[in-house]
């Protein structure tokens, strides 16, 4: 949604944009007001996933109050737990295609021909924030503001999976977590949201 916004250069967007390209993390009242002009859309009607979103207590208050005004039931929170290395290994090794949209891994998922997109061709680029020195302070941002959000969401529907597990398997876990929420009450018009906070290294007690 941030980088929707910040492509189309809305008034959101712009706001957003200088932010997230020196490493910072876009105030609550910013991401709120972005968060509530995509849920309100109709295709959120039956129900969303948040990836990344909320970061902050103030943010799940915020999410909470949004929720219980659309009539939504509590949302079933997965969090992705991976070590700082990692995830600074992880995302400094990104590449996005400019033209098409397509995004590499060097670690995980290279293209046929090193540093060129295989659908178009066009060079790949690093985008801003994924250089690593700005990932590292993003992280530490996550410590100063996110580290509280999960023992926030902490209960019957919080869910934690650890991220350095194979793609498939966390991809099953994720699957059999949403299938066992999707069918609510014949009351219950709308399925639970669900939230992937962000990606948390695991220096916290378990």
């Amino acid at each position: 949604m941030l980088r929707a916004e910040c492509r189309s250069e809305t008034a959101l967007g712009l706001a957003a944009k200088s932010i997230l390209a020196n490493g910072g993390l876009v105030d609550d009242e910013l991401v709120n007001a972005m968060v509530v002009k995509r849920l309100t859309r109709s295709e959120c009607r039956s129900g969303f996933i948040l990836d990344g979103y909320p970061r902050t207590v103030p943010q799940a208050v915020f999410l909470s109050e949004f929720i219980r005004q659309q009539g939504l039931p509590e949302p079933k929170v997965i969090h992705l737990d991976v070590p700082i290395p990692v995830l600074v290994l992880r995302l400094s090794s990104r590449r996005h295609c400019p033209s098409c949209g397509r995004i590499y891994n060097l670690l995980y998922q290279r293209p046929v021909r090193e540093g060129s997109c295989d659908s178009d061709g066009q060079p790949l680029i690093q985008r801003n924030d994924d250089a690593e020195d700005v990932v590292r302070q993003r992280l530490e941002g996550y410590h100063t503001l996110c580290g509280p959000l999960i023992e926030y969401y902490r209960g019957p529907d919080y869910h934690r999976i650890d991220g350095q597990c194979e793609p498939e398997k966390i991809s099953e876990q994720i699957k059999s977590i949403i299938r066992a929420h999707s069918n609510p009450p014949r009351k219950m018009r709308r399925s639970a949201p669900v939230i992937l906070p962000y990606r948390t290294p695991s220096t916290e007690t378990t």
